[in-house]
């Protein structure tokens, strides 16, 4: 037994050669990504974090990497299978192996990623969020609303630069039978990770309103599915689904 004592490099170089003889091999690990960043070479740069499903406390994290050569592969495999963004929040199962630096610590290199993991975790989201809203008897009321015949006062949620917006003014605009719409534009993102506070704090301006209007619009312009997660949130469905005017999305 050495009885001397380790220098801090010796001691990591210690442990650098204890792990690479006890975990050579490459490992499926499912995690969260977390501030998912890339550089100017190409690199991604990422945090994998385990969360409790109790308590949605921190009970793990790992700092990773994503090499150019596999990163300019993987990221559009991944958004094109999955129509999700490789960015924070979700999540991933990835293949990885396990280094140990002797300055910059433990961390993981991914190599790939199944997306069917991935898809299986937003479908079961969804079905999360139906049943719950099933189980407190709210999911199907705004359905069950009466709407006006031809509602005319129309509250639009969208973004003002959405062409999804700027065609369904030109719609109504040029109806075939001369009919008057009156709209009020409701500003909310309609993508990012503020979709659903933005469009809870418009809902909230028309409930202000009720009299004002005969129904409630949420347009969503053009782009990438992907930008379809950020609605995919329960305080946000079950705002839609109690909402005292009939919602329509487009």
């Amino acid at each position: 037994m050495n009885t001397s004592p380790f220098s801090l490099f010796e001691l990591n170089t210690l442990v650098k050669r204890s792990m690479e003889q006890c975990l050579p091999d490459e490992y499926w690990v499912q995690a969260e990504l977390s501030d998912v960043r890339s550089n100017a070479t190409g690199h991604c740069y990422l945090e994998l974090i385990q969360k409790d499903p109790r308590s949605n406390n921190l009970i793990a994290k790992a700092r990773a990497n994503i090499w150019n050569n596999t990163y300019r592969l993987l990221k559009p495999y991944f958004e094109e299978t999955t129509g999700q963004l490789f960015t924070s929040g979700i999540k991933v199962s990835v293949k990885v192996t396990v280094q140990f630096h002797e300055l910059y610590g433990y961390s993981l290199t991914v190599h790939d990623i199944d997306p069917t993991y991935t898809l299986g975790d937003m479908a079961r989201r969804r079905r999360e969020i139906l049943l719950q809203l099933a189980q407190e008897g709210v999911l199907t009321l705004n359905k069950e609303l009466d709407m006006p015949q031809l509602p005319r006062r129309i509250a639009v949620v969208s973004s003002a630069t959405a062409a999804g917006y700027g065609d369904f003014c030109h719609q109504l605009l040029h109806n075939a039978r001369r009919f008057y719409f009156y709209t009020e534009l409701f500003p909310a993102l309609m993508q990012g990770s503020q979709v659903e506070e933005s469009i809870l704090a418009s809902l909230d301006k028309i409930n202000d309103r009720l009299s004002d209007f005969d129904v409630v619009v949420i347009i969503r312009g053009g782009g990438a599915t992907s930008d379809l997660s950020g609605f995919d949130t329960y305080l946000l469905a079950a705002a839609c689904a109690q909402f005292p005017l009939p919602i329509i999305t487009g």
